[in-house]
């Protein structure tokens, strides 16, 4: 079943809810930069109707900490029962912290089959964006930090969530390769981290090159 298809146009709004960190939240550029909202806008412009995304995401976070506040939400009943489109992008905090690929791996796997919950329990319905690498950005040079490690930490990750996602069916979406991209370093906020509005439309594009639809 596609994520979006003939029966979300003209119909009421489809309900959106995105799961993540700092780069579902957009750390550092405006609501509209956000790649969910900037996704949800270019979904409307080809006639699909799906409502601005509900965020449940915060910078920093990890899979255990993402996990803890959906369970807040739940318990103050502010999650809808179906949603037409869950995202998650969860894991670069894991790796900061120096989590095992094992633990990232149950954590993710729960958030995934909770992710595909919300979605109805239609795996089509949930996207899954890669962990961008980090470890190409300029606050990462500065860091002192080994940056080939990081990039071989973050394929690592990225492929377990990518595996998980074909076992369960859910659409995964590869952006790693863009953050690494030389030219991506003009693309960031101000702390030399961060994406900027720009590069999210990037990965936006790249979502709607691989959303089924």
């Amino acid at each position: 079943m596609p994520i979006v298809d003939a029966a979300t146009h003209g119909q009421q709004s489809a309900h959106y809810l995105a799961l993540g960190d700092s780069y579902t939240i957009g750390e550092g550029v405006d609501d509209d930069g956000r790649w969910p909202v900037q996704l949800a806008a270019l979904l409307r412009k080809r006639g699909i109707t799906i409502a601005h995304p509900q965020v449940i995401a915060r910078t920093g976070w990890t899979t255990a900490e993402l996990s803890a506040a959906i369970d807040e939400e739940q318990a103050q009943g502010q999650l809808q029962p179906n949603y037409r489109l869950v995202s998650l992008l969860i894991g670069v905090n894991n790796e900061y912290r120096g989590a095992s690929v094992h633990d990232y791996a149950a954590d993710f796997a729960r958030l995934l089959d909770r992710a595909i919950g919300f979605a109805g329990g239609h795996p089509g319905h949930v996207l899954v964006v890669s962990i961008p690498d980090w470890g190409s950005t300029p606050f990462a040079l500065g860091s002192g930090r080994d940056r080939s490690r990081i990039s071989r930490e973050i394929d690592q990750f990225n492929a377990v969530a990518a595996t998980l996602c074909k076992q369960r069916g859910a659409t995964w979406v590869n952006i790693t390769d863009i953050t690494r991209n030389p030219a991506s370093a003009n693309l960031l906020v101000a702390d030399g981290l961060h994406p900027s509005g720009q590069m999210y439309r990037l990965w936006v594009d790249r979502i709607l090159a691989t959303l089924p639809m």
